[in-house]
């Protein structure tokens, strides 16, 4: 009997790319699949033509071999691709509905890969630093644990150095599949525990894990001007590589501590300041604490004349050094003006002849200035 021709079955022309193909198969299986066409017998053998036909057009060396010699090129002897059971046909149609939703790659190049040399991961460190420290820069000695190759075995797992053997429950894939009606189900391999190897002479040292926690203890310089949710890099300083891959990177996250004088607002610093109703009046040049080289110091404020509660006062260059650049931000002092719950006798005299002169309306009783 005749069999049906491949492109045929799937709807495609000859010429076409791989991505009509597996459209038009992807099609087909939604179409056709067991689970949509329950007790159809011919619905679920269009479904086994369909995967049958993708298996050989969905993969260029088979693909070529057929536009070539046909069915002729699979029979028996010749590579065949038919599936001889349920078993094969499900295999199949997970890998290929793989290549849709990202799972792509076989059990077996899966189980190469993870037994390959790759990259160890990246690790983050929450680093606190005080504004003095974010004004001045400082050096961290930070302390973390990290994952690292077993320096016994080095990362081998195998306490001879003797290259592991492919596990026999899985094969080598790290996975074991199992059919369950129309779909197979792929799990963990439980013997193997995913790694598709097996260790018969483990390691004293790491239990044939090839890895082990290691205490590190490293100095991270923390540049002028950071704020808290910058990142800084420190290249290789991260999880140990697997089987003499790189090593991961670290990432240093900065938080800055409340300052109990300073808010900052970019790279500003905002404080604020009591002056005497005299003083926001006539001027004033008074002390206010800013952040020194390694202290806190105290610094010149010009209060000008007339100054009014609320009214800010800046200091140039006085702020957080900018990260990227030179110079630095400003500090800025807020004005909070105090009046006097008493006045002394001739302090009210004075007061009362100036209402008198600006021809302002006071109260007349006396002894406090609210009366």
């Amino acid at each position: 009997m005749q069999q049906q021709d491949y492109y045929e079955i799937l709807g495609v022309a000859k010429g076409a790319d791989q991505s009509t193909i597996k459209k038009a198969y992807r099609k087909m299986a939604m179409k056709y699949h067991p689970d949509q066409n329950p007790g159809d017998k011919e619905a679920e053998d269009n479904f086994k033509k369909a995967a049958e036909a993708y298996e050989i057009l969905g993969d260029e060396e088979k693909r070529a071999k057929y536009d070539r010699f046909g069915h002729a090129a699979f029979q028996q002897g010749g590579g065949g691709a038919g599936f001889h059971d349920v078993g094969d046909i499900f295999e199949s149609f997970s890998d290929i509905f793989g290549d849709f939703f990202g799972g792509g790659a076989s059990r077996s190049s899966r189980g190469r890969r993870r037994n390959q040399p790759r990259r160890g991961a990246d690790l983050r460190y929450l680093c606190d630093v005080t504004l003095e420290q974010v004004v001045n820069g400082v050096e961290k000695e930070i302390e973390f644990e990290a994952e690292q190759s077993c320096e016994s075995c080095h990362g081998s797992g195998s306490e001879s150095g003797k290259a592991p053997d492919p596990c026999g429950s899985c094969g080598g894939s790290g996975q074991v599949v199992r059919a369950q009606g129309f779909f197979s189900v792929a799990t963990t391999c439980p013997t193997c525990r995913g790694e598709g190897v097996r260790i018969t002479d483990p390691c004293h040292s790491c239990a044939g894990q090839g890895r082990q926690m290691k205490a590190r203890n490293i100095q991270v310089t923390i540049p002028p001007g950071v704020d808290t949710g910058v990142r800084l890099r420190v290249a290789g300083e991260g999880e140990g590589g697997y089987r003499g891959g790189p090593a991961g990177d670290l990432f240093v996250e900065v938080r800055v501590r409340n300052h109990k004088n300073f808010q900052r607002q970019g790279d500003d610093l905002f404080g604020e300041v009591d002056v005497s109703y005299l003083q926001a009046l006539l001027g004033a040049d008074i002390e206010v604490p800013a952040i020194g080289k390694d202290r806190m110091i105290k610094t010149n404020l010009s209060v000008p004349r007339g100054a009014q509660p609320g009214d800010q006062v800046r200091i140039p260059d006085q702020g957080i050094p900018h990260l990227r650049g030179s110079g630095r931000g400003d500090l800025v002092y807020q004005v909070n003006v105090t009046l006097p719950k008493k006045l002394k006798k001739d302090e009210e005299k004075l007061l009362r002849e100036i209402a008198s002169l600006r021809g302002e309306s006071v109260s007349k009783k006396k002894g406090g200035l609210f009366g």
